[in-house]
């Protein structure tokens, strides 16, 4: 049998199906073609219904129009009272607030004007006042050490004692011969007046002796380095040297500890003044006008120090220079300043957190920072009127700290709402919360990005 006439029931259902999807397809379009002749039928129909009151429009004037509302006046008049009183009506029974879900809960406070401090914020380091690294001028041996590591010294107490028996004799020697020299130039005097010798003679004598005194001031001032004093009040640092070392006239001590010597790289005791200390910090030069303004008044501007993670103590103090040049590679330009530091709390290299009070904003409007609302038309307030209707006021924030704004654009005494604005529009009504504020906080001295007042 040839294949191609063998029966196949799946080739047959699928011919059915196609079958029928064809005549369903033609029903519809069918009933389609219906609907669109009975909906041609309706409207022919209702136009012709219509177009007797429509050619008679055509027809009215001005003339007619006023026959008829003078014929029909009372009804007329009737009818505007009946709509008038049913508006009224449905305005009483469901006013507008209802209707939009009632007024808004907002917080709010009443601006007031204050002078706000203009700070500006920045990180610097602790440094010493005055700190002194001690190295020897000779070399010589350690004779002994009258500093302990850590100790408060004076200026002029004696730090360290080298070996002096050499110094000291040829001190003394010198010093013998200085008087001998001196005392030969008084006796060659007297022979002067007796006519005994020259006055060449005696001049000879007053150059020795004055050579003789010269050579023993040089030989006290080199016994003088056998003895290293503080030339600070300070503390000092852990002493680097010990009774015995070898110590030489150069930056460099050597005193280094091993198995058979000691020796280290460095100074043999640094001296550090503590107390007062400076912290020294760099401002962006677009503040520079400012505080430089601030300085030509004749009184020191003020700073607040805070060192590490921990902001408990804060220390305050006073500017003590600004550099006469910017750096242009940070556009900045270093400040120093001076703070008291009578704990002992404070060592140099340490970081800080400096907050500086450039400057005062008089008569500044300040309001709670979050009571701003940006939108891409720029920044706005709400503020409320007597009826406690809301109105969007657009302002310009001029300074920005610590969660406070100085902004204009409002005027004092305004009602200004904080909290509650997501859900207010303009016009909306509001209602207060118990817990609203009086006045606006006012930004204090303690770390937001400044911006410029202008």
């Amino acid at each position: 049998m040839n294949p191609k006439w063998v029966f196949n029931p799946y080739k047959t259902k699928k011919y059915e199906t196609v079958s029928k999807i064809e005549s369903t397809l033609d029903r519809l379009l069918a009933k389609l073609v219906g609907l669109k002749g009975f909906t041609k039928a309706r409207l022919c129909s209702l136009w012709a219904k219509a177009s007797p009151y429509a050619s008679k429009l055509k027809k009215q004037n001005l003339h007619t129009i006023k026959t008829f509302a003078i014929q029909y006046k009372w009804r007329i008049l009737l009818l505007l009272i009946v709509l008038y009183a049913g508006s009224k009506a449905f305005d009483y029974f469901f006013p507008a607030a209802d209707k939009a879900g009632g007024p808004v809960t907002v917080t709010t406070i009443v601006v007031e004007k204050k002078d706000i401090p203009l700070i500006i914020e920045a990180t610097g380091t602790i440094v010493s006042n005055s700190i002194v690294d001690i190295r020897p001028m000779v070399t010589n041996t350690v004779a002994k050490v009258n500093v302990k590591d850590g100790q408060e010294v004076k200026a002029g107490d004696l730090l360290f004692t080298l070996d002096d028996r050499n110094d000291k004799a040829n001190y003394e020697k010198l010093k013998a011969l200085a008087d001998d020299a001196q005392k030969q130039y008084l006796r060659a005097k007297e022979l002067v007046a007796k006519n005994f010798i020259s006055k060449a003679g005696l001049e000879t004598s007053y150059a020795n002796a004055k050579s003789a005194e010269a050579a023993a001031k040089a030989a006290e001032v080199q016994l003088s380095f056998d003895y290293i004093k503080s030339p600070i009040d300070g503390r000092a640092g852990i002493v680097n040297v010990f009774p015995g070392s070898l110590v030489q006239a150069s930056n460099v001590v050597t005193t280094a500890t091993s198995s058979t010597a000691t020796s280290s790289v460095g100074a043999m005791v640094t001296i550090t003044q503590l107390n007062p200390i400076n912290v020294q910090f760099v401002i962006p030069e677009k503040d520079i006008p400012t505080i430089l303004e601030n300085q030509l008044d004749g009184e020191p501007l003020k700073v607040k120090v805070t060192v590490g993670d921990s902001s408990k103590k804060t220390y305050e103090g006073t500017v003590l220079v600004v550099d006469n040049q910017v750096d242009p590679s940070i556009a900045a330009v270093r400040v120093k300043a001076q703070i008291p530091n009578e704990g002992m709390t404070l060592l140099p290299g340490q970081f800080a957190r400096v907050s500086l009070v450039a400057s005062d904003l008089k008569d500044a409007l300040s309001v709670p920072s979050q009571a701003v609302v940006i939108n891409p038309r720029g920044k706005f307030v709400f503020t409320l009127d007597k009826d406690g209707k809301a109105s969007m006021i657009p302002i310009k924030v001029i300074y920005e700290y610590q969660g406070s704004s100085v902004i204009t654009g409002i005027q004092a005494g305004d009602k200004v709402v904080v909290e509650g604005k997501q859900n207010l529009r303009p016009g909306g009504k509001t209602r207060e919360s118990k817990s609203a504020p009086a006045t606006a906080p006012v930004a204090q001295p303690t770390p937001t990005s400044p911006v410029d007042k202008k």
